[in-house]
């Protein structure tokens, strides 16, 4: 790794302009006697010491938690996610054991050594200052209370802790592929969700995260030669470099210095470090400050600058078509695996390629809307996290790059397509680890929810589309939104009934599949062949050379979409034929010409006159 002089006293400047605190929207916390929505919070505090040479780190963590649910809560349970790098973890196994395994992980696990493992050990736990039981089980710590937490009540919980940084794998590690040295995601003892469902505590098998709202406040001390960044704002700018106002220098005590952090309401704290960062940031216009971290040879250092002017018409082009960023700083940090969202920042590795470089940072910062403020259960419903991030990141490049493709997510309708047609789909209950296939599943989460979001467009029609992305992100922002929640909001925007369409889509694995049966003359009659219902758009061809639009409204939608075309009557989902008279001779025909239904079988949506 190439060794790079950082000007500390820029970067202490640049973290200082971020260290007060933007209020932000409270979520809404209902008394536990209603009936409205209720979310559990959580208030951190953690001091963390790391020893740079064998990546072990020795913690204390203070959490207050309060029970903002109805119910008396026995016990409580933590994840422990750095114990899923061990050999004989769940990850492991099902990594060894799944037919198409992460080629990132494969038998990496089970190969690990003593001291390249992660691990995170509870050392004691006391509640409101009592010693209380509790025992690991994998990547869970189940807790047994000293007393129930009663509705509405605060409990201290006071925690000593041991970590060890595994060899980077998956997400979280150390020494990564491009050499950067901590990649610190989900590395601390984090406190399950609670809510209307129960206790989430599942184990890390591999796939996604949930977690409680709530404030961090987190110093960390770490060798004084390694640049810091994160989720969270920097407190003392002076005390880890130059003194911007006064120019002295500030020596750290000893070989290292401390890095203290706060982070109001989010639900979840990562950082990354390493002594060779390169820190740029960008202030975006009315926006937040976008922070760059990263290392690497020429091409890579050329193509990280190159992103950032572009980061910033991202970071525009999110805010207006969903909702405004509400935190005062973004950071794009090189390390991890790939590419994968956190609180106020990312982590991504490489760079080598700008295109794959731009396309990963559009993805991971559409993340910061869709699972990091509207923080959906990933778990239980990835395809609200992953989906709807391809869907607007799609819209985002499309827009960046001038492409001015009709259908950006053509690519993800295809792949959804093959996957109805492969055999192997699960509807989109299935939960994150359930599935058969990490292709089965990347397919569902990815392309088919992104087809879910695009699909409504065509069945509300567009404008009612972006305006129910927008409410939807105004009404439940810093919450945790359901399926229902969308399809409810785009039923408030429009009038229309839409539960069919969760239904149906969501949590079936029915087709679509509509067909021209026969054409007489002017008299047409079309075919449902898939369990699906669509309303249908369908383009006329006349002999004499003029065309006209149609839509078939489907019955049970008890309404229309807006349109410009000739509205004709209803289409009852039970009927599997529609027939109706044309005004004149027919040439062709063609069901959704604009391909934004996904219908499983084009081959049968067209009929031309011989």
């Amino acid at each position: 790794m190439k060794k790079f002089l950082v000007n500390l006293s820029v970067i202490a400047f640049i973290f200082s302009c971020c260290a007060t605190e933007k209020p932000i929207q409270n979520s809404k916390q209902a008394s536990v006697s209603s009936n409205e929505y209720w979310q559990q919070h959580v208030n951190y505090s953690m001091d963390i010491d790391m020893d740079v040479k064998n990546f072990q780190y020795k913690g204390q963590q203070k959490l207050v938690y309060t029970n903002n649910s109805p119910d008396v809560l026995n016990s409580v349970y933590y994840h422990l996610y750095f114990n899923a790098f061990q050999p004989g973890s769940e990850m492991d196994v099902r990594s060894r054991s799944i037919k198409d395994p992460d080629r990132r992980v494969m038998d990496r696990i089970s190969k690990l050594l003593p001291n390249e493992i992660g691990y995170i050990k509870v050392n004691s736990l006391r509640q409101n200052g009592k010693s209380i039981t509790y025992e690991t089980v994998g990547t869970v710590l189940e807790v047994k209370l000293d007393k129930p937490i009663q509705p509405g009540e605060k409990v201290t919980f006071y925690m000593v802790f041991d970590g060890q940084v595994p060899k980077q794998i998956r997400r979280s590690g150390r020494n990564n592929a491009d050499g950067v040295a901590l990649s610190m995601t989900q590395w601390y003892p984090k406190l399950a969700e609670y809510d209307f469902e129960g206790w989430h505590a599942d184990p890390y098998i591999g796939k996604e995260f949930h977690g409680v709202w709530g404030d961090f406040d987190v110093k960390l001390s770490i060798d004084k030669t390694y640049i810091v960044g994160g989720t969270g704002y920097l407190q003392n700018p002076n005390e880890i470099g130059y003194g911007y106002e006064t120019g002295t220098v500030k020596r750290a005590k000893g070989d290292k210095l401390t890095w203290h952090f706060k982070a109001p309401n989010v639900h979840d704290f990562t950082w990354a470090a390493d002594p060779d960062y390169i820190h740029d940031s960008l202030q975006v216009p009315d926006g937040p400050v976008l922070h760059f971290l990263y290392s690497g040879d020429e091409k890579i250092q050329e193509n990280w600058k190159k992103l950032q002017p572009q980061a910033i018409q991202l970071m525009q082009f999110f805010s207006e078509n969903i909702g405004q960023y509400p935190y005062e700083q973004y950071s794009f940090i090189q390390g991890g695996d790939g590419g994968m969202e956190y609180a106020m920042c990312t982590l991504i590795t490489g760079g080598s390629n700008y295109g794959g470089l731009l396309g990963t940072a559009s993805h991971e910062l559409a993340h910061s809307w869709f699972q990091f403020l509207l923080a959906s259960n990933e778990a239980k419903h990835e395809w609200m996290d992953e989906g709807f991030t391809s869907y607007i990141s799609a819209f985002a490049m499309n827009s960046l790059r001038e492409e001015k493709r009709a259908n950006p997510l053509s690519g993800s309708y295809r792949s959804y397509i093959r996957l109805a047609n492969s055999g192997f789909e699960q509807p989109l209950t299935t939960h994150a680890d359930r599935y058969a296939l990490n292709g089965a599943y990347g397919a569902a989460a990815y392309s088919k929810g992104a087809v879910f979001m695009a699909q409504l467009g065509y069945i509300i029609g567009e404008e009612n589309l972006k305006t129910t992305i927008k409410k939807y992100f105004n009404d439940f922002s810093f919450k945790h939104p359901k399926p229902l929640d969308i399809v409810r909001t785009a039923e408030r925007i429009t009038d229309l009934e839409l539960d069919w369409y969760l239904i149906d889509f969501a949590q079936t694995t029915n087709t679509i599949d509509y067909g021209v049966k026969t054409v007489e003359d002017k008299s047409i009659t079309l075919e449902r062949i898939g369990l699906m219902p669509m309303p249908i758009d369908l383009s006329v061809t006349y002999v004499d050379g003029s065309k006209e639009e149609f839509y078939i409204p489907l019955q049970m939608m008890r309404g229309e979409k807006p349109t410009s075309a000739t509205v004709i009557n209803d289409w009852a989902w039970a009927m599997p034929t529609y027939t109706f008279e044309a005004k004149k001779a027919i040439k062709s025909i063609e069901i959704d010409a604009s391909q934004m239904m996904a219908d499983v079988n084009r081959e049968n949506n067209s009929y031309t006159k011989e």
